[in-house]
Parts: structure tokens; sequence; C-alpha cells
């Protein structure tokens, strides 16, 4: 109290929380801690129990799967039956393999194959190159295999094989076309652009093709054919053309006459040629060989008669020297 008598505070009662949050004001206030403590769900000391979601038995299975492993089991069975009492074999010869038959059952039959592009390959060959009859089934089929099957056949260059469900299968093709003829241990062989094999020569319609001949001549019918070109008007008058070691050309023209071309600049020396038949005519003589291999000089190889006919011009034709009279 003061000195009148009276209270320095006022005599109004706290209430016990808040004084304990007024105490709490007061104290210290300890450091952070990053450590989080997760309180257990409050449980009722009555012990109330939970209710658990049932879903019926039917509701968690798969749809259908009843009757599917009854027709697995089915299938199963009869497999197993066929197997073993090698009726197995006959069923793939009759109606093919299990799975394709089945697939033809449900409208998924290969029933039309559609083919473009060929002109020379027939439909029959393409079908059988590329394994394809009427006990397959479009869903089984793999196109990959197909094509890559078609692209081994010689005469086929490219393929590309596409699915049209229900029951179609599109293949399209190209070609390769006859670009000369290649001679090789007395066989004759029919050769695309780039050196493959097409066929043998069995067609009178291809017989004038350029011709080729050597071991390798196949694989550089493409330089044989710039040769031509360099030709130009004695171009109908090159029979052939014969790789010699792999390295260089002999031309061999249609009078028998064999013209030698060095293994590099052989379209000059064909110029060259060219040249000599425009001012000396000298495919008309009776030459066997002509030499252009070397750039400076022309060498020529006479024919038995023009050869005798010559020495014997000599002989006679005055000769200069000593003890001859001039």
């Amino acid at each position: 109290m003061d000195g009148g008598g009276r209270y320095l505070q006022p005599m109004t009662a706290y209430r016990a929380d808040a004084a304990v949050a007024r105490a709490a004001a007061f104290e210290p206030r300890r450091p952070s801690s990053s450590r989080f403590t997760f309180l257990k769900p409050f449980r009722s000391s009555r012990g109330v129990r939970r209710r658990s979601a049932v879903v019926p038995l039917e509701r968690r299975l798969p749809r259908f799967l009843g009757t599917g492993l009854a027709l697995g089991f089915f299938g199963a069975v009869i497999f197993t039956g066929l197997l073993q009492g090698g009726h197995l074999d006959d069923f793939v010869r009759t109606h093919g393999e299990p799975h394709h038959a089945l697939a033809r059952a449900v409208g998924l039959g290969l029933d039309q194959v559609t083919i473009s592009g060929i002109t020379q390959v027939r439909e029959n060959e393409v079908l059988a190159a590329g394994g394809l009859h009427d006990k397959l089934s479009l869903a089984f089929i793999d196109v990959n295999e197909v094509r890559e099957r078609l692209e081994r056949v010689p005469m086929i260059k490219t393929a590309a094989v596409r699915k049209l469900y229900p029951n179609e299968l599109v293949i399209t093709l190209t070609e390769r076309e006859p670009h000369a003829i290649w001679q090789n241990k007395g066989e004759l062989f029919v050769v695309a652009s780039d050196g493959t094999v097409i066929d043998l020569m069995q067609d009178e319609s291809l017989v004038n093709l350029p011709l080729v001949v050597g071991e390798g001549a196949n694989l550089r019918n493409k330089d044989y054919m710039a040769l031509l070109q360099a030709a130009g008007p004695l171009k109908d008058r090159i029979r052939a053309g014969m790789l010699v070691s792999g390295r260089r050309w002999n031309l061999k023209m249609d009078n028998g006459m064999d013209v030698r071309l060095p293994e590099l600049g052989a379209a000059d020396a064909v110029a060259r040629l060219v040249k000599l038949e425009r001012e000396q005519k000298i495919l008309e003589k009776d030459v066997l060989a002509i030499d252009l291999r070397m750039p400076d000089r022309i060498v020529v190889r006479l024919t038995e008669e023009a050869a005798s006919a010559r020495a014997e011009s000599l002989k006679k034709k005055p000769m200069r020297g000593k003890g001859v009279d001039t």
C-alpha cells in the first residue's frame, strides 16, 4: 500500500492460463530446433471399431477372366491331344500354323496381295520369294521379313510391304534395269548398272546391250559406258570392252581389231582413235591391233598378209649406205 492506505496494483485476480502466459513471456527463449515430432492420432478410450470398405470378389477380378481361363484350358487340352496323337502335322499341312488358322477364323486371313512396280518379274515369283501363300494370316505376317526376302531377289532393287486390314497385303517393288551383258568364264550374264548379276543371258531381246568381258568387268561397266560415249561416231563399231588385269580396257572393234587403251587417260586415247579414223581411216587398214597406251606414239600390229607385203616392199626399196649404189 502507499502512504494513503491504497494498493499500488489492482486487486483483480488473473486467470490461471493468463498468469501462465505472462510468466512465459518473461522466461528466456530457448534456441529453436529443426526436429519435428509427429503426434500419433488420438484414439478413443472406448475402443470404437473402424469400418473397412468391403469390395465384392466379382468386382476385384478382371472382366471375362473366367471365360479366358476356360478357353485357354480347352485350347491347351486340344493342342496336347493333337500333339500326342500325331495330328498336329496333318493340321499344319491342311490349315497352316495354329495361330494363322485362328486369325483366319476371325476374319484376318491373307485374301488379297496387291503387287505394283513389276515389268520383268512375274507375280507368282514375287509370292514365292516373299513366302506368301493362302495359309497365312495378315495379323501374323512380319512385313520386314517379307521385304528382306524380296530384296534378296537379284532383279528386285527395293521393296515396300504394308498391311491393309482386314485381309490385304500391298507390295511395291522397284526392279533393277538390265544395263549390260557380262561374259565371264564362257558364260553370259545380264547385269544391272551397279554390277549386280540379274540372271543368265536367255532373252534374245537383250542382245544389243553393251558387252563387257573379264573378271570384275561387271563392276566397272559404268567406266566402259563412259568410253562408249567418248567414242562418238565410232560407238556403234565397238563390239565389246575387255577388262585386262582389272586395270585397263581393250576395245574389240566390229572388224576384229583390238584397240589397247591406257589405264589412265583412256577417254583421251579413244579421242585419238576417233581422229585417226577421221584422218587416215585406220580401221579400214590391214591392222590387227592398235596400241594407244603411250601418249606420244601409236603402235600398230599388221596382219600376216600386210606384214609380208610390207616386208617385200622394203626389200625392193633401194637403201642408202655403204656398198649400195644410190
